[in-house]
């Protein structure tokens, strides 16, 4: 018995404990918060080292860390909103490095990984990696590999149509993310650097302009794919055609992300022979930002061989006269001087061509 009464003697101490705490704080007008913290502090001690504040102090750390991990449960319009959120002051408050997000759209493996294992060393603080594939494909990188984890949520992209555009809309939302993501360039599983992550960095970062094809085409290929049931948000004098595989800025980014004037248009009156991948982007960027465009594409390909795809490479193809080809191309713009250095990537390259890359890659690629 007296045990018992000594618990329960201990039980109605702990009451009148709690009696004055909440009678010693009330004048304070403590939070009910506050109040159950410190209720839980006198009657059950051992809950005190398991016990949340119910409140977390906000930093700015908290909204500029990038993602830890690229999966999330955001359905495109959640992840669209959440993208096109721009600060309203340009100055940043915080010692800001500028990254090149490269974002790959593929529809599985990305078979010369290795070579661009070897492009990205020891620029880990300048890049990010972003990939979109089909949703089935599950990625079986190595641990070490920089592509690990960089799988973005997906969904099936179709050649020709809007499903392509909103892939690579997903692409740039997703990178957009990452607040240190300042240029933004699509790639594609069979795409090469033609120069080391300096050069590329270099050229890039001291653009004034993001790097669009946006032609005003007058045949059939061009004009003539223009539906007039897209005006009067598009007229045929704003339709431009251009390189699926584009360069741009964070602000082009946001712009892209953020449509919902253009979409729609596109989406029902772009079908083919109307290929929206070559049309959308660059009419879109025409009308609201046409000064900020290089109007040319970073990408070499070789469209002599005739079709609808262009040329594929392979071991065969990598020699020194391959790549003098690649160079020798005619002059191009630069911040609006004319230049000889025009690509910084080529595409389509088959997986048998990685061998000799790989044994080369500092002779014809400088890395």
């Amino acid at each position: 018995m007296k045990s018992r009464v000594g618990s329960q003697g201990s039980l109605e101490e702990g009451k009148d404990s709690v009696t004055k705490v909440v009678t010693q704080y009330k004048p304070l007008s403590i939070s009910m918060c506050m109040v159950r913290y410190s209720v839980m502090q006198n009657v059950i001690p051992m809950v005190q080292s398991r016990f949340q504040p119910c409140f977390q102090q906000l930093s700015l750390e908290s909204w500029i860390r990038p993602p830890s991990s690229l999966l999330h449960s955001m359905n495109d319009t959640q992840l669209f909103w959440r993208a096109s959120i721009v600060p309203q002051i340009k100055e940043y408050p915080f010692n800001r490095t500028h990254k090149i997000a490269f974002m790959f759209l593929t529809r599985g493996p990305i078979p010369l990984a290795p070579l661009w294992e070897r492009f990205f060393k020891g620029n880990e603080k300048l890049y990010s990696i972003y990939i979109h594939s089909l949703p089935s494909y599950k990625p079986d990188f190595p641990p070490s590999s920089v592509f690990q984890g960089r799988q973005v949520p997906s969904q099936e992209a179709k050649w020709g149509r809007m499903s392509m555009c909103d892939a690579e809309r997903r692409l740039l939302a997703n990178a957009l993310l990452d607040i240190s993501n300042e240029w933004f360039i699509l790639l594609s599983e069979a795409c090469i650097p033609l120069h080391n992550f300096k050069a590329i960095y270099h050229y890039i970062s001291k653009s004034r302009y993001s790097f669009m094809g946006a032609v005003d085409e007058p045949g059939p290929f061009g004009r003539g794919r223009y539906n007039p049931n897209m005006a009067p948000e598009v007229n045929i004098t704003d339709w431009r055609k251009g390189s699926q595989w584009f360069e741009v800025n964070r602000k082009l980014a946001v712009d892209i992300v953020k449509d919902e004037v253009y979409h729609p248009k596109f989406e029902q009156f772009c079908r083919p022979a109307c290929y929206v991948d070559e049309h959308y982007f660059p009419t879109m960027l025409t009308i609201e930002s046409p000064r900020l465009l290089a109007n040319r594409t970073l990408t070499w390909v070789d469209w002599s061989r005739g079709g609808a795809h262009p040329a594929t490479f392979g071991k065969a193809d990598i020699n020194d006269q391959f790549f003098k080809r690649i160079s020798e191309s005619p002059t191009c713009v630069y911040n609006n001087q004319p230049t000889s250095l025009c690509y910084l990537f080529a595409r389509k390259f088959a997986p048998s061509a990685l061998g000799p890359l790989l044994e080369h890659s500092t002779k014809f690629l400088g890395f």
